[in-house]
């Protein structure tokens, strides 16, 4: 009897995990709708998103700039090494500025702001919520939605390309100062072999991803930040959980976009 209750209790929390990760799923799908269809509807709260702009994007800049600085640098001495087996030393400009723009550049920035973003907002908008300050919103015929969550969204959507642009940059130029400064290479001609073998896509297409990538992290932060559970241990598991599916959710939308971007 033992045996045959065990598979069955097995199966039964099984079924339980895997009804709770779908009624999950759901929820996040109508926060998201929800999200969406207050994107175009006034009223517009344009000082909020700008304190949004700034908290989001300029104030990232620090972060995204020196993970690009130091990634760029180890990706010239990783490829440098990797090259010498083959002779193919001299690919080490073009590899640098077409895995910045394309993979590590966007990854690494959308990584860096979700830890530092979307546990910022999952914690602040979980306190309000225990603080019972969403709840005076409603109170004051405000939508907590429309006033919260949109222009983080919004501001999270239009930082991220520009974060990733500057983190763009500053990787190619990490790996600049250490192609020539370390490894020995011609400035000019490491510049020169950089600007070649970019294409405008590769450039583009990490922008479209820096946007998809905000976007995430702002929605992972108010999603888990409104849906907080009460007092502090509720906080933090909010915070923790925003901050872990942001970066699970990049990671897979990096797979399908690099899937749709440059598989032919």
């Amino acid at each position: 009897m033992t045996g045959i209750l065990l598979p069955a209790r097995l199966l039964a929390r099984l079924g339980r995990a895997t009804l709770g990760a779908l009624a999950e799923l759901g929820r996040l799908a109508m926060f998201v709708g929800a999200v969406g269809s207050h994107l175009a509807r006034p009223p517009f709260y344009g000082r909020e998103l700008w304190h949004q702009i700034i908290a989001i994007g300029w104030l990232s800049l620090p972060v995204v700039g020196m993970t690009a600085l130091f990634t760029g640098g180890a990706l010239a001495l990783q490829i440098y090494s990797g090259g010498a087996r083959f002779q193919a030393e001299f690919a080490v400009p073009s590899i640098v500025a077409i895995g910045m723009v394309r993979e590590l550049g966007p990854v690494l920035g959308g990584l860096m702001v979700a830890a530092r973003v979307a546990s910022s907002i999952a914690a602040e908008l979980g306190t309000m919520k225990v603080t019972e300050q969403i709840d005076a919103l409603v109170t004051l015929s405000t939508n907590p939605l429309k006033y919260l969550a949109v222009p983080r969204v919004v501001a999270a959507t239009l930082a991220m390309p520009v974060l990733v642009a500057v983190g763009d940059v500053i990787g190619i130029m990490g790996g600049w100062l250490v192609g020539t400064q370390r490894l020995g290479f011609n400035s000019g001609t490491y510049l020169h072999n950089t600007m070649q073998y970019l294409e405008g896509w590769d450039i583009g297409s990490g922008m479209v991803k820096g946007a998809v990538f905000g976007a995430i992290v702002a929605l992972m932060g108010c999603y888990h930040g409104m849906n907080s559970g009460r007092g502090a241990q509720g906080v933090g598991r909010a915070t923790k959980g925003a901050v872990v599916a942001a970066s699970v959710l990049i990671l897979a939308a990096n797979y399908l976009l690099t899937e749709v971007f440059f598989t032919s």
